[in-house]
Order: structure tokens, then sequence, then C-alpha cells
């Protein structure tokens, strides 16, 4: 791959739908092994001490709430850039993303600065001691990580927005590899250095984002495909007008994905006050329900480039027929993850535990997370293909009235206010992705026509 792509003829629909495949199999695999490096810490530290089990599923808690927001306005990026690309303004797509790092560098002094104010959220919380102490020193460490992550997330949705998924992929499988060493020397305490526990692990994922960063930008300055874009062409000072415009953009998006993100912690939170044994069936169930989103995740991002690219080429027709492939095999992945976690779901419990009582729990769960596969598909679909329109202030609004509107009022009524327990905040997040969806759908649909 020399240069950036171009296009010539309708291509067939097999043709589209194979061409969004090979955009989407890399960012699937490269979100599956940021899920995976959370879940090493996970399972790393479930073998020092309760403590630091805790410090890390509080913590990373913590942490994902600014990684939420910054990671939602970055897509911008992607959105961006796919749609400069398309119109074949490479060198604009290059100032842009010089631009974006002076926004990433924004976003990275508000993660670190919440990375060192975390305990105040712990103390208001009210959680243990000893934890607050083992999650704080694990957010002071990881906090180093945000500048990198910043700066990584950029270059990766420029890349991604120029049509070139797959160094997504390639950072994300050396991420987790070299993630597992690094655990295993700060954590435990090996080659030298003092066992750190669960801040050994901010310390490991803070080096691995740096490692991420150097590898991303080396491969841009060193691969051909990049070179009309000029990323590294010169130096740009921030520009009020390019970073407002990013912001306008942007800020949406990470508001989207926090009001998401934020229902399912919250509904952590609430099934945590009913007992153990609820909060473990809950986080069981809700784990895997997260593996499998990280499918529709990664082909919601490459629904974006293959939409924000015709609408660069002002090639609405072709807009419209990206956004309906890529819902079509959305509802696919669904309709197979549905009928995978009906039928083994017994199997898939005992990955993660044995204990009777939260085996029970856990299986019947994850029967609600077989039920909302099909909305959650089609409105991260429908909100990928929004996102590659640049429309994201309603879809934003949209958020806020499904997931909190609608899914926590319900849930919340159903978990406290009835005799259904966790199944009840089950019940309330399927009736909000199921809003998104038509939502989320419709709106798609309305934009696309009249596009």
């Amino acid at each position: 791959m020399n240069c950036p792509h171009t296009h010539s003829g309708q291509p067939s629909i097999l043709a589209e739908a194979w061409k969004l495949l090979i955009l989407a199999v890399p960012l699937v695999v490269g979100q599956l092994s940021n899920f995976g490096m959370n879940f090493v810490d996970t399972l790393m530290a479930g073998r020092i001490g309760t403590a630091d089990l805790a410090a890390i599923a509080v913590g990373s808690s913590i942490w994902a709430a600014g990684f939420l927001f910054m990671l939602g306005v970055l897509m911008a990026v992607s959105a961006t850039v796919s749609q400069l690309a398309g119109a074949g303004r490479y060198r604009q797509a290059g100032e842009f993303t010089r631009q974006a790092l002076w926004v990433s560098l924004f976003l990275a002094v508000g993660l670190w600065v919440l990375s060192r104010t975390g305990y105040l959220a712990m103390a208001y919380l009210g959680v243990e001691p000893s934890v607050t102490e083992l999650a704080t020193g694990y957010l002071k460490a990881i906090g180093w990580g945000a500048p990198a992550l910043g700066g990584m997330l950029v270059l990766r949705f420029f890349s991604e927005g120029a049509g070139y998924t797959k160094p997504t992929m390639y950072i994300g499988v050396a991420g987790i590899l070299a993630n597992i060493p690094l655990n295993y020397v700060l954590m435990f305490g090996k080659a030298g250095f003092p066992a750190m526990g669960a801040v050994g692990a901010g310390w490991a994922t803070a080096i691995v984002l740096w490692l991420q960063l150097v590898m991303m930008a080396v491969w841009i300055w060193r691969r051909p495909f990049y070179q009309a874009y000029a990323v590294y062409g010169r130096f740009s000072p921030p520009s009020a007008r390019e970073i407002l415009a990013l912001f306008k953009l942007g800020v949406p998006i990470g508001v989207m994905v926090l009001l998401e993100g934020g229902l399912f912690v919250a509904s952590a939170l609430m099934i945590g006050t009913l007992g153990a044994v609820p909060v473990a069936g809950h986080q069981v169930a809700m784990n895997f329900a997260s593996l499998i989103f990280m499918v529709p995740l990664g082909l919601a991002g490459a629904i974006t480039v293959m939409v924000g690219q015709a609408v660069g080429r002002e090639d609405w027709a072709g807009a419209r027929r990206a956004g309906l492939i890529g819902v079509a095999i959305a509802m696919a992945f669904a309709c197979l993850s549905a009928t995978f976690i009906l039928t083994q779901t017994s199997a898939v419990v005992a990955i993660y535990t044995s204990e009777p009582e939260v085996v029970a729990l856990a299986v019947s769960l994850l029967v609600y997370a077989a039920a909302f596969q099909l909305a959650d598909g089609l409105q991260i679909a429908a909100a990928g293909a929004l996102r590659g329109y640049k429309d994201t202030h309603i879809p934003m609004v949209y958020s806020a009235i499904a997931y909190w509107g609608v899914g926590f009022t319900l849930g919340w009524y159903l978990t406290f206010r009835t005799d259904l327990g966790p199944a009840g905040m089950w019940i309330g997040i399927i009736a909000g992705l199921c809003v998104a969806a038509v939502l989320m759908g419709g709106r798609f649909l309305r934009l696309s026509r009249h596009s």
C-alpha cells in the first residue's frame, strides 16, 4: 500500500462489505487487545490479594471515566480525516492531525489531574482505606502515561481515517504482549524491582502506553502510504480555529461515550449495594458482554471511515450504502453472538467462577445479555455511520435520553422498587439500548436519505 486510496466505478455490495471487513478486522483485534490488558491486570492482581484486585477495579474505573471522554473527543480525528481523505485534501488532513495533537495534550493534562485526585472520589464513595491507598498509587502511576495515550490515539485515528487500520491491531497486540512481562516484573518484584502489586500494574500500563506511542509514530514516519499527508512535514503552532472545530465535533462524541460507559459503571455500583453474590454475578455477565462488544465497536470505527470517505467524495449514495452494509454486518454478528450466549451460558460462566450461587445468577443475567445484542449492535453501528457524517450533537442528546432518561431510571426502579434484584438493572439497560437503537438508526436513515 503505497498511496492514499483512489476510487473508480461503483463497487458491488459484496465488494463493499469485504472492504468494510478488511478495515474492521484490525480494529476489532486492537479493541480486543486493549480489553485484554485490563483482563490481564485483573487476573494477575487476583494472585496477589483481594486488596490489590479491588484497587485495580476501583482505580481503573476512575481512570476509565477520563479515558472514555478523551477517546470520544479524539474520535473526531477519524471522522474528519476520512472526509478530507475522501476529498483528496491530504495536506489539510495532516495539518488537522497536528492540531489534534495539541488537543490531546490538553486532554492528557486533565486525565493526569484526575489520576492525582481520584482519591477524592474514593473518599466520597466510602472505599475501604487499604484499597484507597493502593488504588491511589495505581492511578498516580498510570497517570504518567496520559500524554502518550493522547498522542497515540490521535495518530491511531489519523491512520484509521486515512483508511489504514492495521496499525491499530499491531499496537494493540504489542501492548498486551509487553504488558504481561512488565506486570510480572513490577507487580511481583522480579529482576531487582520491588514488588509493587496494583501500583506496579499502573506503572506497567504507563510504560506500555509510551511504547505504543513510539511504535505508532515510527510506523507513520516510515510508511510511504502516509507521505501525501505530510504529518511530520512541519511544526504547527496551536490554531484556535482548528482546535475549536475539533472540540465542537469531538466533545459531543466524548459525552456520548461517557454517557453509555457511565450507565454500565453506575449499574455495577448500584448492584454492589445488594451484596457480594449479586455484584459477582453481575461482574461475570457484564465482563463477557463487554468482551463481545469489542467486535461491533471495532466495526463501528470502520463504518465511520467508509461513510466519511464517501461523504468527502460527495458520494451520498455510497455513504448511505456503506452505512447500511455496516448495520447489516453488525446485525448478523449480533445474531451469532446472541445464539452463542444462549447455547453456551454455563460454559462461559465456568471460565470465571465455580461458586454455585454466583454461577446461577450469572447464567440468568447472560440471558439478558443475549437479549440486548441486536439493539446494541444496531445503535453502535448507526452511531459510527453518523460520525462519518460528522453528525454528533443530536446523537449526544439521544444518548442522554436513552441511557439515563430510560435505561438508568427504569433500571433503578426495577432493581430497588421491585423484587427483580440485579435482573432489574439489566432490563433497564436493554430498554435504554433499544431506545438508542431506534433513535440512532432512525437518525441515520433520515440523514442519509436527504444528503
